[in-house]
């Protein structure tokens, strides 16, 4: 167990080391000189000088890439282009509003997820396994964006149940905040409700039909013993789906913080795209794989746990 949690642990510290190295570099490639974004298109070369220097920019891009690592792998990531204020700071107050959304949202996907998969996959062809099939189709047609709008005209503008846009802190006020992160939970959880079913429909219904559980009900063990075998066994992929998800919600995060005026790092992310603010954007992007590393790992020693086969990949 200790070298299947070792070898986890080294994957994860690689792909944070690629993915960082390479968004470092793809960003310097697409961005080429930031000071126009950063000071407009009326700054003298003289002032767009003045800041290449300030911003170190002026340094051999190999450099660059070794200050900024050396200093983000003791959590440092630098001061912002824009504000020049810290990027920690930032990202201690955006990550709060990001993760308050994504963890509601994921937590509304797991349960009625995994709710609507066992209903289906108990009663395959049923009204509810015939709803989730168009409601597969028709959700992943919809652009995220105009889901959100929509909840936004019904609930907020229209009947009147949450706020339009803006967030608001739980230690400022806990239930403006929960109205504040209800429609864009539920935007975000609307895809992976559905997704989470499916395949824990699919597998529920592929492990019902195989000839241990005819042998459990063989046997005479009560349907509620035999569900739940069969559950444990379809479970892994739905869990996986579910640590997919989470990754999947931290990218729609972006256009949902757009639409409701959500200061997340999803919003950060846009903005520091836009005017080439590299240190800003660097730091949003370690947060957000150590994230997925983090939910990855923790996946792993579920999977371990369920399934002892996995230990001896």
């Amino acid at each position: 167990m200790l070298s299947f949690i070792a070898k986890r642990l080294l994957s994860g510290i690689v792909l944070l080391l690629v993915v960082t190295s390479g968004t470092f570099f793809l960003a310097h490639l697409a961005i080429g000189d930031p000071t126009q974004g950063l000071l407009g298109n009326s700054a003298t070369p003289a002032q767009s000088a003045a800041l290449r220097a300030k911003i170190g920019y002026d340094d051999p891009l190999l450099v660059q890439f070794w200050n900024w690592l050396s200093h983000a792998a003791t959590g440092d990531f630098g001061k912002s282009w824009r504000s020049f204020q810290p990027v920690g700071d930032t990202l201690a107050l955006r990550i709060p509003v990001t993760l308050s959304v994504v963890i509601v949202a994921l937590l509304l996907a797991a349960v009625f997820g995994v709710l609507i998969g066992i209903i289906c996959g108990l009663r395959p062809g049923g009204v509810l396994d015939r709803v989730l099939k168009v409601a597969s189709v028709v959700l992943f047609a919809l652009p995220g964006f105009w889901v959100s709008i929509q909840l936004v005209i019904l609930f907020a503008v229209n009947l009147h149940w949450f706020p339009v846009i803006g967030y608001t802190s739980p230690d400022k006020d806990l239930g403006g905040w929960f109205r504040s992160i209800t429609l864009p939970s539920i935007s975000l959880a609307l895809g992976a409700i559905v997704l989470i079913a499916e395949q824990l429909r699919n597998g529920f219904i592929e492990v019902a039909n195989q000839d241990f559980v005819r042998t459990l009900r063989a046997r005479g063990l009560s349907k509620r013993r035999v569900t739940m075998h069969v559950l444990r066994n379809a479970s892994p992929a739905a869990l996986t789906v579910l640590a997919l998800m989470f990754v999947g919600l931290l990218g729609g995060a972006v256009v949902v913080e757009t639409v409701f005026t959500l200061p997340g790092i999803g919003t950060l992310t846009q903005s520091a795209s836009q005017i080439g603010d590299m240190p800003s954007l660097l730091g949003v992007t370690a947060i957000t794989v150590a994230f997925v590393v983090v939910i990855n790992f923790l996946l792993d020693l579920v999977l371990g746990w369920v399934n002892p086969k996995v230990r001896e990949r």
